[in-house]
């Protein structure tokens, strides 16, 4: 059964133009015209199992943040996502069909962007991503669903890996040797994170878990950070997380597909850029052994990511979304490559960390 977008807007109270906006992967996101202005999505249901825990998690985290900015003088309708309810006062619809939607006011005059093409820029999103991780430091990160388990758990990545490698489901271990002996060789420090969290020196924080660029809106004008979006993998987790995968992303010299890997390197500039500017947002709130893990957590989450690619790939590409032959294994390459570079320059992340 298809669900009339008209009948969902009835359910919010609107009774506007809707039209696809945005080039999201995970949900179906429309802009509604009316006044003001909103944002509707359809959640994926096929990811979050549970959209009712994510849209809690939502709700929890926003209306903290709301608090903080107001507090500090800030705009709340513009520095952090507002919740439309629906004509019963829920935070989300559930259609006839299963379907599960909700709807945001529309930030007005900011933008995102998918790739920095300046450091300045990618210092403007790290600038919002510690900010955020500052006004939520003191947010119970316990009472947070754990929307989807073990999601930067790299020691239950490794394990998976190996159940994929033993399965072999896809016949490919045997023309993937060298990507196999690459993520053995690692075996040893996937779970440094993980046990630092469970002894103590690490505190579990609210983890946005998805800290790409375009995940910040930044303003038209002063291309500053106004406010993070996309809070559905809002979770329980560590502060290194959202730091390192911001890295892996923003910090490589090519797309994360590419296919000559001569163009692949973790580009310094870009890691002074951001670490300078996250840093100055929450640098005296951290803990030591925080401080010391910073720069490896961009490896740590690289080699994570190459390792779910590398499954994917040896599953039979069952996961992630391909556009060609080999694309998860392409995808993985290029995370090993950017995880041995850094391997190279690790003394110089370490010494850009303790200049900040």
């Amino acid at each position: 059964m298809k669900t009339d977008l008209n009948e969902i807007l009835r359910n919010f109270a609107i009774d506007v133009e809707t039209a696809p906006y945005g080039n999201g992967h995970i949900n179906d996101t429309y802009l509604v015209e009316g006044t003001p202005k909103t944002i509707l999505q359809r959640i994926n249901t096929s990811i979050f199992k549970r959209p009712d825990h994510v849209m809690e998690n939502i709700a929890a985290v926003t209306a903290h943040l709301r608090k903080k900015i107001i507090a500090a003088g800030g705009d709340p309708l513009r520095e952090t996502l507002t919740l439309v309810p629906t004509v019963d006062g829920k935070p989300f619809y559930t259609a006839p069909d299963g379907s599960a939607y909700r709807m945001y006011h529309f930030i007005q005059n900011a933008k995102s962007f998918d790739q920095a093409d300046t450091p300045e820029l990618f210092a403007a999103s790290a600038h919002a991503f510690g900010k955020f991780q500052r006004m939520l430091a003191d947010f119970p990160a316990h009472t947070l669903h754990e929307v989807i388990p073990n999601f930067h758990d790299t020691g239950d990545r490794l394990r998976q890996f190996r159940e994929a490698l033993e399965k072999n489901a896809a016949g490919r271990a045997t023309s993937v040797q060298e990507e196999i002996q690459f993520v053995l060789d690692h075996a040893d420090c996937v779970t440094k994170v993980t046990d630092a969290i469970a002894d103590g020196s690490i505190p579990l924080r609210v983890t946005h878990n998805d800290t790409k660029l375009n995940n910040v809106m930044l303003d038209e004008v002063t291309r500053e950070g106004v406010c993070v979006i996309d809070l559905d993998t809002v979770m329980p987790g560590s502060l290194l997380y959202d730091f390192g995968d911001a890295l892996r992303f923003g910090a490589s010299t090519g797309a994360e597909d590419e296919t000559d890997l001569s163009k692949i390197e973790f580009d310094l500039t870009y890691f002074e850029a951001f670490t300078k500017a996250f840093l100055e947002e929450v640098g005296d709130d951290m803990t030591a052994r925080e401080r010391e893990l910073l720069a490896f957590s961009a490896l740590l989450l690289t080699l994570e990511c190459g390792i779910r690619f590398l499954t994917d790939y040896l599953n039979g590409d069952t996961y992630f979304r391909i556009h060609r032959e080999h694309h998860n294994l392409d995808r993985c390459r290029t995370q090993f490559k950017l995880v041995a570079d850094m391997e190279k320059k690790m003394a110089q992340m370490n010494a850009i960390v303790a200049k900040y």
